[in-house]
Protein backbone atom coordinates (compact mmCIF):
# COMPACT_ATOMS: atom_id res chain seq x y z
CA UNK A 1 0.00 0.00 0.00
CA UNK A 2 1.08 3.54 -0.52
CA UNK A 3 1.53 5.88 1.93
CA UNK A 4 -1.88 7.79 0.86
CA UNK A 5 -3.42 4.40 0.79
CA UNK A 6 -2.47 3.80 4.46
CA UNK A 7 -3.22 7.32 5.39
CA UNK A 8 -6.97 6.53 3.59
CA UNK A 9 -7.10 3.36 5.38
CA UNK A 10 -6.28 4.78 9.36
CA UNK A 11 -8.63 7.36 8.76
CA UNK A 12 -11.62 5.32 7.79
CA UNK A 13 -10.35 2.90 11.26
CA UNK A 14 -10.63 5.93 13.21
CA UNK A 15 -14.01 6.90 11.86
CA UNK A 16 -15.31 3.92 12.51
CA UNK A 17 -13.84 3.26 16.11
CA UNK A 18 -15.35 6.59 16.64
CA UNK A 19 -18.85 5.01 15.76
CA UNK A 20 -18.02 1.99 17.73
CA UNK A 21 -17.87 4.21 20.93
CA UNK A 22 -21.03 5.55 20.00
CA UNK A 23 -22.66 2.73 20.16
CA UNK A 24 -20.90 1.01 23.31
CA UNK A 25 -21.92 4.54 25.20
CA UNK A 26 -26.04 3.48 23.82
CA UNK A 27 -25.12 0.28 25.02
CA UNK A 28 -24.46 1.25 28.88
CA UNK A 29 -26.66 3.97 28.90
CA UNK A 30 -29.39 1.17 28.40
CA UNK A 31 -27.78 -1.19 31.12
CA UNK A 32 -28.33 1.66 33.14
CA UNK A 33 -31.85 2.31 31.90
CA UNK A 34 -32.43 -1.53 32.31
CA UNK A 35 -31.46 -2.22 35.62
CA UNK A 36 -34.74 -1.55 37.79
CA UNK A 37 -33.89 -4.44 40.35
CA UNK A 38 -33.04 -3.74 43.51
CA UNK A 39 -29.68 -5.48 43.92
CA UNK A 40 -27.05 -4.93 47.29
CA UNK A 41 -24.27 -3.10 46.75
CA UNK A 42 -21.27 -5.38 45.20
CA UNK A 43 -17.70 -5.78 46.75
CA UNK A 44 -14.87 -4.24 44.23
CA UNK A 45 -12.67 -7.09 43.99
CA UNK A 46 -9.31 -5.21 43.74
CA UNK A 47 -6.28 -6.41 41.85
CA UNK A 48 -5.15 -9.92 43.94
CA UNK A 49 -8.17 -11.15 43.80
CA UNK A 50 -9.39 -9.90 47.46
CA UNK A 51 -12.35 -7.64 48.31
CA UNK A 52 -11.71 -4.07 49.42
CA UNK A 53 -12.00 -3.49 52.68
CA UNK A 54 -13.88 -0.13 52.24
CA UNK A 55 -17.02 -2.71 50.52
CA UNK A 56 -19.04 -4.33 52.77
CA UNK A 57 -22.56 -5.45 51.18
CA UNK A 58 -22.66 -9.38 50.54
CA UNK A 59 -25.40 -9.71 48.98
CA UNK A 60 -26.03 -11.05 45.21
CA UNK A 61 -29.12 -9.98 43.04
CA UNK A 62 -29.16 -11.20 39.37
CA UNK A 63 -29.74 -8.37 37.64
CA UNK A 64 -32.50 -8.38 34.47
CA UNK A 65 -31.55 -10.15 31.65
CA UNK A 66 -32.00 -7.30 29.19
CA UNK A 67 -29.52 -5.43 31.50
CA UNK A 68 -26.98 -7.61 31.49
CA UNK A 69 -27.10 -8.14 27.71
CA UNK A 70 -26.79 -4.57 27.16
CA UNK A 71 -23.75 -4.45 29.39
CA UNK A 72 -21.84 -7.39 27.74
CA UNK A 73 -22.82 -5.33 24.29
CA UNK A 74 -21.58 -2.31 25.47
CA UNK A 75 -17.93 -4.24 26.94
CA UNK A 76 -17.91 -6.12 23.68
CA UNK A 77 -18.22 -2.67 20.96
CA UNK A 78 -15.76 -1.17 22.74
CA UNK A 79 -12.80 -3.83 22.90
CA UNK A 80 -13.68 -3.93 19.58
CA UNK A 81 -13.51 -0.30 19.25
CA UNK A 82 -9.87 -0.25 20.78
CA UNK A 83 -9.03 -2.62 18.11
CA UNK A 84 -10.03 -0.67 15.12
CA UNK A 85 -8.71 2.32 17.25
CA UNK A 86 -5.01 0.49 17.65
CA UNK A 87 -5.50 -0.32 14.00
CA UNK A 88 -5.62 3.25 12.43
CA UNK A 89 -3.11 4.51 14.43
CA UNK A 90 -0.53 1.93 13.47
CA UNK A 91 -1.67 2.40 10.14
CA UNK A 92 -1.17 6.41 11.20
CA UNK A 93 2.39 5.68 11.81
CA UNK A 94 3.34 3.98 8.89
CA UNK A 95 1.85 6.33 6.76
CA UNK A 96 3.56 9.01 8.54
CA UNK A 97 7.06 6.97 8.67
CA UNK A 98 7.19 7.83 12.61
CA UNK A 99 5.49 7.68 15.79
CA UNK A 100 1.65 8.67 15.67
CA UNK A 101 1.30 11.33 18.37
CA UNK A 102 3.25 14.60 16.38
CA UNK A 103 -0.30 16.63 16.64
CA UNK A 104 -3.03 17.24 18.41
CA UNK A 105 -5.06 14.95 16.20
CA UNK A 106 -2.65 11.92 16.80
CA UNK A 107 -2.31 12.75 20.16
CA UNK A 108 -6.33 12.63 20.29
CA UNK A 109 -6.51 9.19 19.02
CA UNK A 110 -3.09 7.64 20.89
CA UNK A 111 -5.06 8.62 24.10
CA UNK A 112 -8.04 8.01 23.90
CA UNK A 113 -6.47 4.69 22.59
CA UNK A 114 -4.55 3.92 26.06
CA UNK A 115 -7.78 5.24 27.68
CA UNK A 116 -9.67 2.32 26.03
CA UNK A 117 -6.92 -0.01 27.07
CA UNK A 118 -7.10 1.05 30.32
CA UNK A 119 -10.59 0.51 31.11
CA UNK A 120 -10.61 -2.34 29.53
CA UNK A 121 -7.66 -4.25 32.07
CA UNK A 122 -9.21 -2.19 34.96
CA UNK A 123 -13.17 -4.02 34.39
CA UNK A 124 -11.40 -7.22 34.08
CA UNK A 125 -9.30 -6.59 37.58
CA UNK A 126 -11.60 -4.39 39.25
CA UNK A 127 -14.90 -5.16 37.98
CA UNK A 128 -15.23 -1.33 36.83
CA UNK A 129 -18.29 -1.30 34.40
CA UNK A 130 -20.03 1.10 36.31
CA UNK A 131 -17.98 3.86 34.57
CA UNK A 132 -18.43 2.27 31.15
CA UNK A 133 -20.88 5.21 30.02
CA UNK A 134 -18.37 8.23 30.95
CA UNK A 135 -15.25 6.46 29.15
CA UNK A 136 -16.80 5.97 26.39
CA UNK A 137 -18.94 9.08 25.74
CA UNK A 138 -15.55 11.20 26.31
CA UNK A 139 -13.63 8.85 23.80
CA UNK A 140 -16.65 9.49 21.53
CA UNK A 141 -16.35 12.82 21.17
CA UNK A 142 -12.69 13.54 21.82
CA UNK A 143 -12.06 10.78 18.67
CA UNK A 144 -15.12 12.91 17.03
CA UNK A 145 -13.72 16.51 17.53
CA UNK A 146 -10.17 15.57 16.65
CA UNK A 147 -11.29 14.07 13.28
CA UNK A 148 -13.76 17.13 12.47
CA UNK A 149 -11.63 19.85 13.59
CA UNK A 150 -7.80 19.50 14.32
CA UNK A 151 -7.32 16.80 11.32
CA UNK A 152 -4.22 16.89 9.24
CA UNK A 153 -2.99 14.76 6.97
CA UNK A 154 0.12 12.16 7.97
CA UNK A 155 3.55 14.15 7.20
CA UNK A 156 7.11 14.84 8.54
CA UNK A 157 7.58 16.26 12.12
CA UNK A 158 8.60 19.55 12.62
CA UNK A 159 12.28 20.08 13.90
CA UNK A 160 11.24 20.71 17.62
CA UNK A 161 9.97 17.61 17.48
CA UNK A 162 12.52 15.28 15.99
CA UNK A 163 13.37 14.05 18.90
CA UNK A 164 13.76 10.81 20.70
CA UNK A 165 12.06 12.41 23.51
CA UNK A 166 8.83 13.01 21.90
CA UNK A 167 8.53 8.67 22.77
CA UNK A 168 9.48 9.78 26.11
CA UNK A 169 7.46 12.66 26.88
CA UNK A 170 4.38 11.89 25.44
CA UNK A 171 4.22 8.36 26.13
CA UNK A 172 4.39 9.39 29.72
CA UNK A 173 1.86 12.31 29.19
CA UNK A 174 -0.37 9.62 27.42
CA UNK A 175 -0.25 7.18 30.09
CA UNK A 176 -0.54 9.48 33.01
CA UNK A 177 -4.12 10.85 31.18
CA UNK A 178 -5.16 7.64 30.31
CA UNK A 179 -4.92 6.97 34.34
CA UNK A 180 -6.08 10.22 34.73
CA UNK A 181 -9.22 9.96 32.69
CA UNK A 182 -10.59 6.55 34.77
CA UNK A 183 -9.87 8.34 37.60
CA UNK A 184 -12.11 11.46 36.81
CA UNK A 185 -14.89 9.31 35.52
CA UNK A 186 -14.52 7.37 39.52
CA UNK A 187 -15.05 10.72 41.10
CA UNK A 188 -18.08 11.78 38.95
CA UNK A 189 -19.46 8.56 39.90
CA UNK A 190 -18.50 8.88 43.69
CA UNK A 191 -20.54 12.24 44.12
CA UNK A 192 -23.41 10.91 42.32
CA UNK A 193 -23.34 7.50 44.41
CA UNK A 194 -22.68 9.36 47.73
CA UNK A 195 -25.25 11.93 46.94
CA UNK A 196 -27.64 9.35 46.72
CA UNK A 197 -26.83 7.13 49.47
CA UNK A 198 -27.35 10.50 51.21
CA UNK A 199 -31.01 11.24 50.36
CA UNK A 200 -32.80 7.98 49.17
CA UNK A 201 -34.63 6.10 51.56
CA UNK A 202 -33.81 2.68 51.67
CA UNK A 203 -37.27 1.30 50.38
CA UNK A 204 -36.40 3.16 47.43
CA UNK A 205 -33.09 2.47 46.23
CA UNK A 206 -33.55 0.88 42.81
CA UNK A 207 -32.17 0.89 39.92
CA UNK A 208 -28.32 0.44 38.24
CA UNK A 209 -27.08 2.81 40.78
CA UNK A 210 -27.30 0.79 43.49
CA UNK A 211 -25.59 -2.35 41.72
CA UNK A 212 -22.50 -0.43 41.67
CA UNK A 213 -19.89 -0.19 44.78
CA UNK A 214 -20.66 1.61 47.89
CA UNK A 215 -19.09 4.92 47.65
CA UNK A 216 -15.77 4.59 49.76
CA UNK A 217 -14.72 1.59 47.56
CA UNK A 218 -15.34 4.09 44.15
CA UNK A 219 -13.23 6.70 46.44
CA UNK A 220 -11.00 3.71 46.50
CA UNK A 221 -10.74 3.48 43.34
CA UNK A 222 -9.93 7.40 42.42
CA UNK A 223 -7.54 7.61 44.52
CA UNK A 224 -5.21 4.36 43.41
CA UNK A 225 -5.69 5.10 39.71
CA UNK A 226 -4.44 8.85 40.39
CA UNK A 227 -1.84 7.00 43.05
CA UNK A 228 -0.84 5.51 40.09
CA UNK A 229 -0.69 8.70 37.30
CA UNK A 230 0.78 10.62 39.85
CA UNK A 231 4.33 9.71 39.24
CA UNK A 232 4.51 9.11 35.49
CA UNK A 233 3.09 12.72 35.35
CA UNK A 234 5.86 13.88 37.33
CA UNK A 235 8.41 12.46 35.39
CA UNK A 236 6.70 12.91 31.57
CA UNK A 237 5.65 17.19 32.56
CA UNK A 238 8.18 18.00 35.10
CA UNK A 239 11.56 15.89 34.25
CA UNK A 240 11.48 14.50 30.43
CA UNK A 241 9.60 17.75 29.15
CA UNK A 242 12.88 20.32 30.70
CA UNK A 243 15.10 17.66 28.90
CA UNK A 244 13.33 17.73 25.66
CA UNK A 245 13.04 21.69 26.16
CA UNK A 246 16.48 22.09 26.52
CA UNK A 247 17.42 19.92 23.48
CA UNK A 248 14.76 21.70 21.30
CA UNK A 249 15.22 25.33 22.60
CA UNK A 250 18.35 25.51 24.67
CA UNK A 251 16.72 26.21 27.95
CA UNK A 252 15.35 23.68 30.61
CA UNK A 253 11.91 25.94 31.50
CA UNK A 254 11.04 29.09 30.01
CA UNK A 255 7.34 29.81 31.72
CA UNK A 256 6.02 29.00 27.79
CA UNK A 257 1.50 28.50 28.22
CA UNK A 258 2.02 24.77 28.05
CA UNK A 259 4.52 24.25 30.68
CA UNK A 260 2.93 26.75 32.59
CA UNK A 261 -0.52 24.39 32.58
CA UNK A 262 1.23 21.39 32.92
CA UNK A 263 3.08 22.44 36.12
CA UNK A 264 -0.72 23.40 37.68
CA UNK A 265 -1.88 19.99 36.93
CA UNK A 266 0.82 18.81 38.33
CA UNK A 267 0.28 21.08 41.55
CA UNK A 268 -3.43 19.90 41.42
CA UNK A 269 -2.53 16.77 41.36
CA UNK A 270 -0.40 16.53 44.10
CA UNK A 271 -2.50 18.81 46.17
CA UNK A 272 -5.26 15.61 45.92
CA UNK A 273 -2.95 13.31 46.80
CA UNK A 274 -0.96 15.27 49.56
CA UNK A 275 -4.61 16.20 50.77
CA UNK A 276 -5.17 12.40 51.20
CA UNK A 277 -2.63 11.32 52.65
CA UNK A 278 -2.31 13.71 55.40
CA UNK A 279 -5.24 15.52 55.93
CA UNK A 280 -7.62 12.50 55.70
CA UNK A 281 -9.19 13.82 53.06
CA UNK A 282 -11.88 11.92 51.99
CA UNK A 283 -15.44 11.98 49.87
CA UNK A 284 -16.67 14.83 48.35
CA UNK A 285 -13.99 17.31 48.69
CA UNK A 286 -11.27 14.90 47.09
CA UNK A 287 -13.46 14.42 44.10
CA UNK A 288 -14.30 17.54 43.23
CA UNK A 289 -10.39 18.28 43.54
CA UNK A 290 -9.88 15.65 41.39
CA UNK A 291 -12.16 16.82 38.57
CA UNK A 292 -10.56 20.54 39.06
CA UNK A 293 -7.00 19.12 38.47
CA UNK A 294 -8.58 16.80 35.35
CA UNK A 295 -10.16 19.84 33.71
CA UNK A 296 -6.61 21.67 33.91
CA UNK A 297 -5.24 18.86 32.15
CA UNK A 298 -7.57 18.63 29.65
CA UNK A 299 -7.50 22.36 28.88
CA UNK A 300 -3.63 21.98 29.17
CA UNK A 301 -3.73 19.99 25.83
CA UNK A 302 -6.82 21.22 24.40
CA UNK A 303 -7.42 25.09 25.54
CA UNK A 304 -3.46 26.32 25.41
CA UNK A 305 -2.84 24.42 22.06
CA UNK A 306 -5.73 26.23 20.54
CA UNK A 307 -6.65 28.96 22.62
CA UNK A 308 -3.30 30.36 24.33
CA UNK A 309 -0.15 29.14 21.76
CA UNK A 310 2.88 29.86 22.66
CA UNK A 311 5.87 27.61 21.99
CA UNK A 312 3.67 24.72 21.88
CA UNK A 313 1.61 25.84 19.29
CA UNK A 314 3.00 23.63 16.29
CA UNK A 315 1.43 20.85 17.85
CA UNK A 316 -2.25 21.51 16.72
Amino acid sequence: MTVEQLGQVSNYCVASATGLLALAFVAYVAQWAFARSVPADRDLVMAGGAPDTAGTATDTVDLPDTSDISGSIGFSLTALATVVLLTGVVLRGLAAERVPWGNMYEFGCIAILFAMVAYLGLERVWDIDWVGPIITGFGTVVLGSTMLFVYVPPGPLVPALDSYWLVIHVLGAIISGAAFLVGAAASILYLIKARAERLTPEGERTGFLWRIPASPVIDQVAYRVHAFAFPIWTFAALIAGPIWAQAAWGRYWGWDAKEVWAFITWVFYAAYLHARATAGWRGKAAAILALAAFATFVFNFVGVNLFVGGLHSYAK
